[in-house]
């Protein structure tokens, strides 16, 4: 069966019609643009150029290719069939030309997890007579909030992963001299299996120096044994099913005895800039306040400068969540992009201020949270306060 995902069309016409809009386009081939997974579901895989139209009035259309018939079953809308390239022009031609249309692109690719359309087809489209704008709010609005569903299973996945992650860190912190950073990886991805959680990649275990790498990936010609006075840094991410949202959290934990007061300096301004974005959060579900991207990296980043570490603050403070792991809605970043999209009530993420000190150690730490009417949700309800000793 053919669905529209999440969309409600009597929402989503309103929501076009008020900005002036006559439809939303959404373009995909080959899976390239992830929205359109999200936004049409279908029994099978689609191998040609699609084209979904949802109008501001009237009902939906989906342009396909003939071969892509079989995969398409009871689509509640149009099916508008082509088979040559220039039939295919043709009919998009009668579909787009005087019309204004949103579609999944981003200006100078501002944010390139919405910067999805091909140039060669905003060029056609354009030559067509369409007039192009981002769909960058209709995006959030329609396709990257979570469902009640979605949240329930997040929140067990993240109980499930948070009790994974403070014992294998309990253990391995007693362990100097003896593990590898690739013997508590195995352990996690052991641990993942048992719980019946699945996992996109295996999660990040780095030891001391390691550590300083955000995105650092244990090898056997890489890979450290724990010594005293390393830090312990486990980034796990899991889901429940492959069609629902992902948990996603980075503990920390001390091998050797107490830490450093380097250490303990650097965990503590991770921790607090972590708590005041969801403090800002907080804060703004009670004042009615609209938060962006960019005001909760601020949050987070001020803090961290302020307590001297500005600079070893290397990445944005946080990811969008959806069906993807790293997801199409608004992310935490006036660093790496300039995010300005706002947060709405169900749009899920995750907060992880780092610090980096290359050559010594990084610490960072990750939760998630998705909002609520009532404010924010975070995940896992007993976020990590103290380094594990």
């Amino acid at each position: 069966m053919t669905t529209l995902g999440p969309i409600e069309l009597d929402q989503l016409g309103a929501t076009l019609r008020q900005r002036g809009l006559d439809g939303w386009l959404v373009y995909d081939f080959h899976e390239l643009n992830p929205i359109a997974r999200r936004a049409l579901s279908v029994s099978g895989m689609l191998t040609r150029r699609l084209f979904l139209w949802m109008p501001a009035v009237g009902p939906p259309r989906l342009l396909i290719h003939r071969i892509d018939l079989t995969v398409v079953t009871d689509f509640p809308g149009e099916l508008d069939v082509y088979t040559t390239w220039e039939d295919l022009h043709h009919r998009l031609a009668g579909l787009v030309r005087g019309r204004r249309i949103a579609m999944e692109m981003s200006p100078e690719n501002a944010v390139p997890y919405l910067d999805l359309v091909p140039a060669g087809v905003v060029e056609l489209l354009t030559r067509l007579g369409a007039s192009l704008v981002p769909s960058a709010p209709l995006v959030t609005q329609f396709t990257a909030r979570w469902s009640a569903a979605e949240i329930a299973d997040h929140r067990q996945a993240a109980e499930a992963i948070a009790a994974i992650a403070r014992n294998t860190v309990g253990q391995v912190v007693r362990e100097v001299g003896t593990v590898t950073e690739l013997d508590v990886r195995g352990r996690v991805v052991e641990a993942l299996s048992a719980a019946g959680l699945e996992w996109s990649e295996p999660p990040i275990v780095a030891f001391g120096a390691n550590a300083a790498n955000p995105h650092y990936e244990p090898r056997a010609h890489t890979e450290r044994k724990l010594e005293a006075g390393d830090v312990v840094l486990l980034d796990l991410w899991a889901r429940r099913s492959p069609n629902t949202v992902w948990a996603d959290q980075t503990w920390m934990g001390f091998a050797g005895g107490e830490p450093s007061d380097e250490v303990a300096r650097v965990w503590e301004a991770v921790r607090d800039a972590r708590d005041a974005v969801v403090e800002r959060l907080r804060v703004s579900s009670r004042s009615g306040e609209r938060l962006t991207g960019t005001d909760l990296d601020a949050t987070a980043r001020t803090l961290v400068a302020g307590r001297g570490y500005g600079n070893a603050f290397i990445h944005r403070t946080g990811h969008s969540i959806t069906l993807d792991l790293h997801g199409w809605g608004p992310h935490l970043d006036d660093f790496e992009t300039h995010d300005t999209r706002e947060f709405l009530v169900g749009t899920g993420f995750s907060v992880e201020p780092g610090v980096y000190l290359q050559g010594r150690f990084g610490v960072r730490s990750e939760i998630n949270v998705v909002l609520g009417a009532e404010g924010p949700l975070v995940t896992p309800a007993a976020p990590q306060t103290e380094l594990i000793v």
